[in-house]
């Protein structure tokens, strides 16, 4: 089977950008999205979970648009129909999302598969599923995520790292003082949700991250 466009990016992206208007400094999710291209992150997921259905579709539109002329991987939150209506290279599920396998009937096998996981048991049902990718984490606490489960630690990290063959995304609480932390211990693809979003200078924060975690530049 022929790699999926856009799957590549998840081992070499470094920073994988999640939206927050909530967290955005007033700024939309659509000039956010233009401000994480311009540092160079080529990974983004459109997280939207307050607006309305067409609002998100009309939204994330633009973002795809956007990262499709920049050449940045799209992934979306939690709805595989919105994935597939704006044409985005994936789609993120969660442990009460419908079940990656279903999905997969939907969304066809071009298309990649995100899902969250918490524990070594999730990780392996992730892999038997037969996703592309998984989140690990959340590594430290955060807020981000109304319904969010305890943190997992740098352990469940360590145990991804040795363990489990697929590309991962580590993510939860991640900070430009913790970063390098995570990085050492084996995550090469980083997602930050605030501490991106919340910054007045988008271009400069990732630079930052990009440094203390011992990234290349882009």
């Amino acid at each position: 089977m022929a790699a999926k466009p856009g799957l590549a990016a998840l081992t070499e992206a470094g920073i994988y950008g999640i939206t927050a208007e909530e967290y955005s400094l007033g700024r939309s999710n659509v000039e956010v999205v233009e401000k994480m291209v311009a540092a160079g992150i080529r990974v983004i997921q459109y997280r939207e979970k307050e607006k309305k259905p067409r609002e998100r579709y009309l939204e994330c539109l633009k973002i795809r648009e956007l990262t499709r002329r920049a050449g940045v991987t799209l992934i979306v939150n939690d709805h595989p129909d919105l994935a597939m209506l704006v044409g985005a290279d994936g789609v993120h599920l969660g442990q009460e999302d419908l079940p990656p396998d279903r999905v997969r009937e939907l969304v066809g096998d071009g298309m990649i598969i995100g899902l969250s996981t918490h524990s070594p048991a999730q990780a392996y049902e992730a892999a038997k599923a037969g996703v592309d990718y998984i989140g690990v984490g959340p590594i430290f606490a955060t807020s981000t995520k109304k319904d969010v489960c305890d943190p997992v630690g740098l352990e469940y990290l360590d145990f991804v790292v040795k363990n489990i063959d697929l590309p991962f995304v580590a993510i939860g609480g991640i900070k430009e003082h913790n970063i390098a932390e995570v990085a050492r211990r084996g995550a090469r693809c980083i997602a930050l949700v605030t501490e991106i979003v919340g910054s007045a200078d988008i271009v400069a924060k990732v630079g930052a991250l990009r440094a203390a975690a011992g990234q290349k530049e882009v």
